[in-house]
């Protein structure tokens, strides 16, 4: 049997715009003499497409829509992904569904039975859960059709959710000749080779071959990577495809399978899942152009270098705002930046209006020590000089804290917060560092001495970042094991031989700066648990304190 995975990158809610990337995967299919063309899970309306669902039309646009395809597929069987009515009385009135066709008829559909509802995912809130499984004879075979999450439970390493249902174990009696998996599975690092276990694991207990259509694309906080795969009964890799890129994986199942290795560098895929987070983001929200702040530090350089990266460099603008504090180097650091860069830098300082505000405020603040009410203005002089640009000259602006930062409330609001995307504030600072080398693998684009001096905010004479802040090494282990691995501070405390005090401060400072957080831009989540998306807690709560 010969199959193509269409790796596609749909734009949410886009139906006419997906329906015409779909037609062009079965045309490609057939030319290739395929027999089966395989599309990801809600491929036809996006992922996730969220209260999109709960418009009127929307399942009714989506039905039209799939009538085309229908008559597309003559000579040719197509499975694709969907929402539809659920026509029976049950508790939601969707489906997650894949819809089956062939050669110009409709066989039916296969509800996904597992629904994740945790972390990133909230499908319960939308869809009823299939009641069975079953085979499709599909171009002379026994096809077995699973979604996404439904392979995952046969696995073990799921770490939210235990389902009361298997549908592998319940695909085992039926004995299928294939096993397809259709899915919008999102980036984090590391995370090709916890598919491979799950589709490996899958195939092995089938005894069958298992191929996994995976969506690729932004879609706002969200980034999917692709590397749709096909294994073997045995469970090895035979074939995969391209990350971080529409792709189209011819797999022959009637060919003796040779088994393949496929090594990724987790900073290399990470630099790709930021570069096209940023890259959708702007294409799909039909924006072209970004500006930001450029001090002279690493956090800065490195978004610029994303931005440039994603967006092209004549449509990146870096603004210098120097202030009283500003060292001559910082200056000097962002300037040479532009220059590697190639990008358009305006210079404007923000020493007037900084001293228009304190005169301004200095009957209120008379009596009173300088502390962070002066360095926030600062920031906030930044925000608005950056928001106006935007304004008046339709760039996008760019914040950009690191995860480590914004895990602290090393940052102000309405001030270095300001923007319309976060891109690194699920980079954590020794990722950023990790980053910038690997960008100067070859040769220097972002300034050494960017990238070995000592990190400040420059808003108070000879500021440092260490004088507010412990070791980032320390912080950014702490968040680790806090944030992903769910230990507790003692648990920390053991096993790093970190002191007790310091990795409860640490937590505090996470939860304390909750309300900070909610008020910041949408950001890229490329970690198992970001802030910006999947991770909910009250700012009012006093279990943390």
């Amino acid at each position: 049997m010969r199959l193509i995975l269409a790796q596609i990158n749909p734009i949410i809610g886009d139906i006419s715009g997906n329906t015409l990337k779909v037609l062009k995967g079965i045309e490609h299919a057939r030319q290739q003499r395929a027999d089966i063309v395989v599309f990801p899970e809600l491929s036809l309306c996006g992922y996730p497409p969220q209260d999109l669902l709960l418009l009127p039309h929307f399942i009714a646009d989506i039905n039209h829509a799939l009538q085309g395809i229908i008559l597309a597929s003559v000579g040719i069987s197509v499975i694709i992904g969907l929402p539809r009515q659920n026509a029976q009385v049950g508790e939601k009135p969707i489906y997650n569904s894949a819809a089956i066709i062939e050669n110009g008829f409709l066989l039916g559909f296969q509800d996904k039975m597992l629904l994740p509802t945790y972390d990133v995912f909230d499908e319960r809130r939308f869809f009823e859960p299939a009641t069975d499984t079953r085979l499709w004879h599909i171009a002379g075979s026994n096809v077995a059709i699973t979604i996404c999450e439904d392979i995952w439970q046969h696995s073990d390493l799921l770490k939210y959710s235990s389902y009361q249902r298997d549908p592998i174990n319940e695909l085992i009696e039926k004995k299928p000749d294939l096993a397809i998996n259709l899915s919008a599975s999102p980036f984090s690092q590391g995370k090709f080779p916890l598919r491979l276990s799950v589709c490996a694991k899958a195939a092995i207990t089938l005894k069958c071959p298992l191929v996994f259509c995976n969506q690729v694309g932004g879609n706002d906080s969200l980034i999917f990577d692709g590397y749709s795969l096909y294994v073997n009964a045995q469970g090895q890799l035979v074939d995969f495809a391209k990350g971080f890129q529409e792709d189209f994986l011819l797999v022959d199942t009637s060919l003796v399978s040779v088994p393949k290795n496929l090594e990724i560098d987790p900073i290399e895929d990470l630099y790709h899942a930021l570069v096209l987070g940023i890259s959708d983001y702007f294409k799909k929200s039909s924006f072209s152009k970004a500006c930001l702040g450029l001090s002279g530090g690493i956090d800065s350089a490195l978004v610029a270098y994303l931005a440039v990266e994603a967006l092209g460099k004549e449509n990146v603008l870096g603004i210098l705002m120097p202030s009283r504090y500003s060292s001559e180097g910082s200056i000097e650091d962002a300037l040479k930046l532009a220059e590697h860069l190639g990008i358009e830098t305006h210079q404007i300082s923000i020493e007037n209006p900084f001293n228009s505000y304190l005169e301004l405020l200095s009957p209120y603040f008379e009596g009173l020590s300088v502390n962070t009410a002066e360095e926030n203005l600062q920031a906030r002089i930044r925000g608005m000089i950056l928001m106006a640009i935007s304004n008046k000259l339709g760039y996008i602006v760019l914040s950009t804290g690191n995860k480590s930062e914004m895990a602290m409330g090393y940052a102000t609001l309405y001030g270095d917060m300001c923007g319309g995307l976060a891109v690194i504030n699920d980079v954590t600072k020794q990722q950023v560092y990790a980053l910038a080398e690997w960008i100067n693998r070859q040769q220097i684009v972002i300034p050494w001495n960017t990238i070995s001096k000592s990190p400040s905010a420059e808003l108070r004479p000879n500021q440092k970042d260490s004088d507010s802040l412990p070791d980032y090494a320390i912080i950014d282990t702490v968040l680790q094991a806090y944030l992903e691995e769910h230990q507790s501070p003692e648990e920390i405390s053991r096993r790093f031989s970190y002191p007790l005090p310091i990795v409860q401060d640490l937590i505090k400072r996470i939860h304390a700066n909750e309300y900070k957080r909610q008020q910041a831009a949408p950001g890229l989540r490329v970690s198992e648990k970001a802030f910006s998306v999947g991770r909910h807690f009250p700012i009012v709560q006093q279990y943390i304190k």
